[in-house]
């Protein structure tokens, strides 16, 4: 009973830091003259993808038996999954249930070129996801050199991200003016979403709050979230055997969900703000950073090679990212459509259960 206890307070813990977490980062992001999208895509995914890029440093670096480092493949492979599946699935959900209370539950998510945005994210991570699925299923001499690939990969994404949206390179589309006063609190409207910024939390009086206490509420809130995230995880790994689950499907299949409960939170509450492009973009930016840096790790300290079920992953998550992508380019995305992406999830657990 403990640990269903430790369990929800994690879980609270998390989405109250999350809260606190979206609201520094918007306002970092003003500060640093970043662009709107720029701010989910690179500041909110760096942050919130911190507890599984961890998981895989500390289990592929200091890991010492083969078990230990296949503990830091799997993370690599089942965050995109966990990312690709379940986090878009309850943000359509949450929109769902957001747009009915208007009586808009079926109309189109984004417009045209919010849509080609999303669609390039989404081919960067195919692409790269595909090269990693297959460097898992193939032994060479200098694998661990293309770990290298990955890096620079995402320092290629993540300057593409930044300039796109700095003042001077964004464009009517997809800028969002957000460095033109570093000093306003507003945010130009854009496609009726609300822009506002709400106040700082820690200073919820001030106009334009103090930068020390936007980095304080930055920096406290990602230490809670890694602390939660974990404890959240082992408590899982407790509660697996005592449900009568084996250790390989707690690993597989409610792990990954855990890791990535922060980006998760973060959707919701965005998606209950109003600011929907957010919410997609802090998954989509996860989505490539969790491609990225931990396969790097990986590869450069493991054999990197793949068992069936990491094979059963990578595959699901491959089939999430193409329906998504097709559904991208029919323009016909919805509330209803992005949460079928979690029946992905579901299938994977299916096919997980009898491979092992």
């Amino acid at each position: 009973m403990l640990h269903f206890v430790w369990l929800i307070a994690c879980a609270v813990a998390i989405y109250l830091s999350c809260e606190w977490f979206v609201n520094a980062i918007e306002w970092l992001g003003l500060r640093m003259s970043i662009g709107r999208m720029a701010v989910g895509t690179v500041l909110a995914a760096f942050g919130t993808a911190l507890p599984e890029s961890v998981v895989t440093l500390v289990a592929v670096v200091f890991g010492t038996t083969p078990a230990q480092k296949d503990i830091g493949v799997g993370a690599a492979m089942g965050g995109p999954l966990a990312l690709a599946t379940v986090a878009y699935g309850v943000t359509g959900l949450m929109l769902l249930l957001k747009r009915r209370g208007t009586g808009n539950g079926g109309g189109a998510l984004a417009d045209t070129a919010e849509n080609a945005r999303l669609a390039r994210d989404q081919r960067w991570f195919l692409v790269v996801f595909i090269v990693k699925v297959g460097l898992g299923l193939v032994a060479f001499a200098f694998k661990p050199v293309l770990g290298l690939f990955f890096l620079a990969t995402y320092a290629v994404y993540f300057w593409r991200e930044i300039r796109a949206e700095s003042p001077e390179g964004s464009d009517s589309g997809t800028g969002s003016g957000l460095g033109s006063d570093p000093d306003s609190p507003v945010e130009a409207a854009q496609d009726g979403e609300e822009l506002e910024l709400e106040p700082l939390k820690l200073q919820p009086k001030a106009a334009s709050p103090a930068t020390w206490a936007v980095l304080t509420q930055t920096l406290v809130t990602l230490v809670v979230i890694f602390i939660a995230s974990q404890l959240f995880v082992h408590q899982l790994d407790a509660i697996g055997p005592m449900i009568g689950l084996p250790a390989a499907v707690t690993a597989l299949l409610l792990s990954p969900i855990a890791t990535e409960l922060p980006e998760v939170m973060n959707a919701i509450i965005w998606v209950r703000q109003g600011k929907t492009k957010l919410a997609l973009a802090n998954i989509s930016g996860a989505m490539m950073i969790q491609a990225t840096v931990p396969s790097a790790l990986g590869l450069l300290f493991t054999p990197w090679l793949f068992d069936s079920a990491v094979v059963w992953s990578g595959l699901v998550t491959m089939a999430a990212i193409v329906y998504l992508l097709a559904t991208l380019r029919a323009s016909r995305l919805t509330p209803t459509r992005l949460a079928w992406a979690g029946a992905f999830y579901l299938v994977f657990a299916a096919g997980l259960v009898y491979l092992l």
